[in-house]
């Protein structure tokens, strides 16, 4: 409980829309205040093709927020709101400090705003795991994520909040689940660090810039 009271304030549900229609839903939380606006860490998906957002603090209070930068590969999108208008701030902690079978929680908007400041508790699972992962203009494995395992819950509307150890420093930014009939308890966390570098260059409108390898490859029974 102590954990919970130390990150909640800094907790927001975020609601994305796109000509004034909502079209997504999720969780996010700031992680920085300056003299002038607060910022605020999400997941890519949940501001994905919106023009604008609303964040709803754990008090009910709502306020209209600016998307400062999103990487798509990343999963990490930066928002930017008045410094007055910031509730808390979170404390970040250290994945290098946490050990598989530590205790964590999320806390988050699972379902929308209906049940915000749900926490979830579970263990760490694992760390340093490769996940591929799709981008939406595509069906393939693009991308292969470095992320930490839990079997906290995470569900709908968790996206882009805090997955925290006990003293609720927040150590990963939860960004997906296995979803299978025959898979329980399996969720992803960015870790902080690599989300934190991904975000400082986004606030300041960098671009994330990555190298690729230009080769495509056939099953040898094809023909070109």
């Amino acid at each position: 409980a102590e954990g919970v009271a130390n990150i909640d304030k800094a907790v927001v549900v975020i609601e994305a829309y796109y000509k004034n229609k909502l079209i997504s839903t999720g969780s996010g939380f700031v992680y920085k205040k300056t003299g002038t606006e607060g910022l605020i860490m999400t997941n890519h998906h949940v501001i994905e093709n919106a023009d604008s957002v609303v964040v709803t603090f754990m008090n009910n209070k709502e306020v209209s927020a600016t998307i400062k930068g999103s990487d798509e590969y990343a999963d990490i999108a930066v928002l930017s709101l008045d410094a007055a208008e910031v509730e808390g701030v979170a404390t970040l902690g250290s994945v290098s400090k946490i050990k598989i079978g530590d205790t964590v929680f999320t806390i988050g908007a699972p379902m929308g705003k209906e049940y915000a400041g749900t926490v979830t508790r579970g263990i760490l699972s694992g760390k340093n795991r490769l996940v591929s992962v799709s981008v939406s203009s595509s069906n393939l494995s693009d991308w292969i994520m470095n992320v930490m395992q839990t079997d906290a819950a995470i569900n709908p509307g968790n996206s882009g909040g805090p997955l925290c150890n006990v003293s609720g420093e927040v150590i990963g930014v939860n960004s997906l689940k296995i979803v299978e009939s025959s898979i329980e308890g399996i969720g992803f966390a960015i870790p902080i660090e690599d989300a934190v570098d991904y975000a400082n260059k986004l606030a300041l409108g960098e671009k994330i810039k990555r190298a690729y390898l230009g080769v495509e490859m056939l099953e040898l029974s094809q023909t070109i």
